[in-house]
Parts: C-alpha cells; sequence; structure tokens
C-alpha cells in the first residue's frame, strides 16, 4: 500500500485517519483502537489533561512537576505536488526529571504558516512545539476538536510502556497560528499511574 497522503488543508474538522495514516497507512490498529469519547466519559486525570484549549507542553509539565523534552520518532513530508506542502511527525514527550514517557503525539503541520526562524527550531526537532510557539511569541489558539477512548495496540503499548490492551485515552486538537490554522494533532497521554 502506498505511503502517500491525500493532501489536505487545515480545517473545523481533524481527521484522526488521516493523520494515522501519515504513519501508520497500511494498519492503524498496530499503533491503537480508537473509539469517540464524550468529556464527561473520561476518569478525572484523562479529563484534566486532555479536555481543554490548551497546549499539552503546559499541561502535561503543571501535571507532572517536571519539564518535558520531545522525542521525535519519525518524521514525513508531503510529495512535491502537494501545495501547500506539509510536514508531519511522531513524537513522544517524556519528563526531563526521570525521562518517563507522558505523552504519545501525531503533529501536522504547514510550515508556510510560520516564520523562517519559529519554523527552523520546530523542524530541529529539539523542543516540544508548544514551547518554540510559546518562545517565538507565536499568536497561537489551541481548539480541542475530539476526544477519544485508546486501546493501546503493540506499537503504542512499546511507546507508552505498557500492555498492549491497555486503555489510555487522547484527544484531537487543532492550533491556529496568528489566527491561520497551522497544526493539526492527535494528543494520548500516558495512563495515570
Amino acid at each position: 500500500m502506498s505511503s502517500h497522503v491525500e493532501p489536505t488543508l487545515p480545517t473545523e474538522k481533524v481527521d484522526l485517519n488521516a493523520l494515522l495514516r501519515l504513519f501508520y497507512p497500511a494498519d492503524s490498529e498496530t499503533l491503537a483502537v480508537f473509539e469517540r469519547a464524550e468529556p464527561g466519559s473520561l476518569p478525572e486525570t484523562p479529563h484534566q489533561l486532555l479536555d481543554h484549549d490548551a497546549h499539552m507542553t503546559i499541561t502535561v509539565e503543571a501535571f507532572h512537576g517536571s519539564p518535558v523534552n520531545v522525542r521525535v520518532l519519525q518524521t514525513r513530508e508531503s510529495p512535491p505536488q502537494d501545495s501547500p506542502p506539509w510536514y508531519a511527525r511522531e513524537i513522544l514527550l517524556t519528563r526531563e526529571d526521570n525521562g518517563s514517557v507522558v505523552q504519545y503525539g501525531i503533529v501536522r503541520l504547514w510550515p508556510d504558516r510560520f516564520q523562517p526562524q519559529t519554523w527552523d527550531e520546530i523542524r530541529a526537532g529539539l523542543l516540544p512545539l508548544g514551547r518554540i510557539l510559546i518562545q517565538h511569541e507565536v499568536f497561537r489558539k489551541v481548539e480541542r476538536i475530539g476526544l477519544w477512548k485508546v486501546i493501546a495496540g503493540p506499537r503504542l503499548a512499546e511507546f507508552l510502556r505498557v500492555a498492549p490492551g491497555t486503555i489510555t485515552y487522547g484527544r484531537t486538537a487543532r492550533i491556529l497560528c496568528d489566527h491561520v490554522p497551522a497544526i493539526e494533532l492527535l494528543e494520548i497521554v500516558a495512563p495515570a499511574d
């Protein structure tokens, strides 16, 4: 199966399946099974971590009492014919103090929505996206689009260091930068201890 994903522009709706196909084109269940969740159905900790319109970087750092680092697992870029071009990465956020994984994510963004210096730092993959946007004082608005019950497949279980079949939760979101849709996200929090 081809790994080409049809080009899309960020819209009101963040397409979970389109994000998953960026890195799991043949079988997204290798990563996880997703079931739509209502805000009131989430346990307290995932509700606190996911049901808001704030940056996850700030949220998980406050919750865990530690700054977080980003680990880029893999990246993808749009084929040359796609316009405007997009860039995507699969990431983990880890606690700076003990290295434990606190979040898995897929991020797709449109480089032409950023100033060159901001884009260069994002592409370098050395700092969490939220921290870069804040440091560059990019006007941003985070919009939580959907909440998900997530049943870990073998790949997500490996990343989060849990057993396959473990239930956790996630969200799809988009970020407007300088009033323009610029980023689509899938963010899955590690299960609470």
